[in-house]
C-alpha cells in the first residue's frame, strides 16, 4: 500500500549451534564406519593409518580457516563457485558448477545414501550381503525423505541436522569409551611395532588420503549457505573452529578403539567396521552399531543436501543454471526446485553406483576445485588487500592447502595413470562446450521460459534475491 515491495530472500535461520551442526553433522556420516579399512589397506599399518587420520583433520581445520575468510571477504552463499567466479571468472566458475551438478554433488549424496542403506538393512542380513537392488531402493528412499524434510522448512531441517548430530557423537562416544575399556584390559596388540608394514609410495598415501578425506567431506559446508547464517564474520569462523577440532579428536579416539578390538586383518577384511566392531564388544547388542551408523549417514545426507541445493540456486541467480532453480518456496522460503533438482540427479548416479569408485572420483575432481578457490583467496590477499576481512589468515596456510590439494589431485595420477582421470578431465573441460553456446552467447534464450513458468506456479516458487 505505501508503494515498497517487501525484499523476498532466505532467511538468516542458521545460528551457531546450527552452524556447528551443519558442519560436524555432515563431516560425522559414513566415513568413519566406512573408510578405516580402506586407509589401512592402503597404508598398511596402524600407526600410518593413525598419521593419515590426524592429518587429514589438520588439512581440514587449515582449509576451513582459509574458507572462514573467504567467506567473511565474500559474504554470499555457494561456496568454491561464488568465490571462484568473483576471483577467477564465469569459465571457470561455470566449469565447478557443471562438475558440480552433473558429478560430484550427486556422486556425494548418493555414496552417503549407499552407506546409510548397508548399515540400515545390515540387521535383517547378518549371515550373508544385502541385496544390491534392496540396498539401493533404501538409499533411493533416503535421499527423497531428506529433500521432503529441506524442502519443508529451514528450521525443521536445521532441527533434523542438530540431533542427528547430538546422536551420533554419542554413538561415537559409547565406541570411545569401550576402547578405553579395552585398552585398560592389555588389548593392545595393534600397536605393537604399529608402522611395521606401512607403505610410502605416492599412490598408495593419495589414496588413503581420498578415503580419509572422504570422512571429513562437510567441512566447508558452512560457506554453501554463508546468506542464511547469522552474524557470518562472527559465527562462520567460530563454528568451524568447535566442528572440525572437535570431529578430528572423535575420529581419533574411534580408530584407536577399533584396532583395540580388531586385529588389522580383521579390520581389513571387514566390509561394515562399526558392525564387526559391535558384534565382537557388545555382543548380542552389536545390531546397535548398524542402527547408529545409519543415522550417522543420515544426518550427514541431511546436511550435504542442506547446502548443496544452494548451490543449484546460487548458479542459477547468477545466470549459469535454469532460472527455476534461482527460485524459492513463496511460503517456506526454502529453495525447493533446486533441491527437487539435485534429488532427481542423485538418484541417476545412484543407479549405477560403486562407493569406492564415488570417493575417488569425488575427491580428485573436488580437491582441482578446492585448489582453484584457494589460488583465489591468495589473489584477494596479494592483489586487493584493502577489503574489509573481520577474519584473516597468515597467507602461509592458504599456501600451504594448495601445495596439499595439488599433492592430491596429482599424485595418484602421477604414481598411477588411470583412464578415469582422462575421463574425468575431459569431462570438466566438456563444460566449455555447454558455456560458449548457451551462457555466454544465450542462444535459445526463450528455450525453456514457458516451461519455467508452468514450474513456476505449479511448485509455487518466485524469484530470490541477495540476502547480504
Amino acid at each position: 500500500m505505501d508503494g515498497k515491495l517487501e525484499k523476498f530472500s532466505l532467511k538468516r535461520d542458521v545460528g551457531l549451534i546450527g552452524a556447528v551442526s551443519l558442519v560436524a553433522g555432515t563431516m560425522i556420516g559414513s566415513g568413519i564406519f566406512m573408510s578405516p579399512q580402506s586407509v589401512l589397506i592402503n597404508i598398511g599399518s596402524p600407526g600410518g593409518s593413525l598419521v593419515i587420520w590426524a592429518t587429514c583433520g589438520l588439512l581440514a581445520v587449515l582449509g576451513s580457516l582459509c574458507y572462514a575468510e573467504l567467506g567473511t571477504v565474500i559474504q554470499e552463499s555457494g561456496g568454491e563457485y561464488i568465490y571462484i567466479l568473483r576471483t577467477s571468472g564465469p569459465v571457470l566458475a561455470f566449469m565447478l558448477i557443471f562438475t558440480s551438478v552433473t558429478f560430484v554433488r550427486p556422486a556425494g549424496v548418493a555414496g552417503i545414501s549407499l552407506s546409510f542403506a548397508e548399515y540400515a538393512v545390515a540387521p535383517f542380513y547378518q549371515d550373508c550381503p544385502a541385496p544390491e537392488l534392496v540396498v539401493k531402493c533404501v538409499a533411493a528412499a533416503g535421499i527423497v525423505l531428506t529433500a521432503t524434510i529441506n524442502c519443508l522448512n529451514v528450521r525443521f531441517a536445521m532441527s533434523v541436522q542438530v540431533f542427528f548430530m547430538v546422536a551420533k557423537v554419542l554413538a561415537l562416544s559409547v565406541i570411545i569409551i569401550s576402547g578405553v575399556v579395552l585398552l585398560i584390559r592389555g588389548e593392545n596388540a595393534s600397536f605393537e611395532d604399529s608402522f611395521k608394514g606401512t607403505n610410502v609410495g605416492i599412490n598408495p598415501i593419495g589414496i588413503a588420503f581420498y578415503q580419509g578425506l572422504w570422512s571429513y567431506d562437510g567441512w566447508n559446508n558452512l560457506n554453501y549457505v554463508t546468506e542464511e547464517l547469522k552474524r557470518p564474520g562472527v559465527n562462520l569462523p567460530r563454528a568451524v573452529m568447535i566442528a572440525i577440532p572437535m570431529v578430528t579428536l572423535l575420529y581419533l579416539l574411534v580408530n584407536v578403539s577399533y584396532l583395540a578390538a580388531m586385529t588389522p586383518r580383521e579390520l581389513m577384511s571387514s566390509s561394515a567396521v562399526a558392525v564387526t566392531w559391535g558384534n565382537k564388544v557388545l555382543g548380542s547388542w552389536g545390531w546397535v552399531m548398524s542402527i547408529a551408523a545409519a543415522l550417522s549417514a543420515f544426518g550427514s545426507l541431511n546436511g550435504t543436501f542442506f547446502s548443496g541445493g544452494r548451490v543449484c540456486f546460487v548458479a542459477a541467480r547468477e545466470g549459469h543454471m535454469p532460472d527455476i532453480l534461482a527460485m524459492a518456496h513463496v511460503n517456506r522460503l526454502t529453495p525447493s526446485p533446486a533441491l527437487i533438482f539435485t534429488t532427481a540427479i542423485s538418484l541417476l548416479v545412484l543407479i549405477p553406483g560403486d562407493f569406492q569408485s564415488i570417493v575417488n572420483f569425488f575427491s580428485f575432481t573436488a580437491w582441482f576445485f578446492y585448489a582453484i578457490t584457494l589460488s583465489g583467496l591468495l589473489y584477494l590477499k596479494i592483489k586487493k588487500p584493502e577489503l574489509p576481512r573481520p577474519y584473516k589468515v597468515p597467507i602461509v596456510i592458504p599456501i600451504l592447502v594448495l601445495l596439499a590439494a595439488i599433492f592430491l589431485v596429482l599424485a595418484p595420477v602421477i604414481d598411477n595413470p588411470a583412464i578415469e582421470y582422462l575421463y574425468v578431465t575431459l569431462f570438466i573441460l566438456s563444460s566449455v562446450l555447454v558455456y560458449v553456446p548457451f551462457i555466454h552467447y544465450k542462444i535459445c534464450p526463450g528455450l525453456l521460459e514457458k516451461l519455467t513458468v508452468f514450474l513456476q506456479l505449479f511448485l509455487e516458487v518466485a524469484p530470490a534475491d541477495k540476502n547480504i
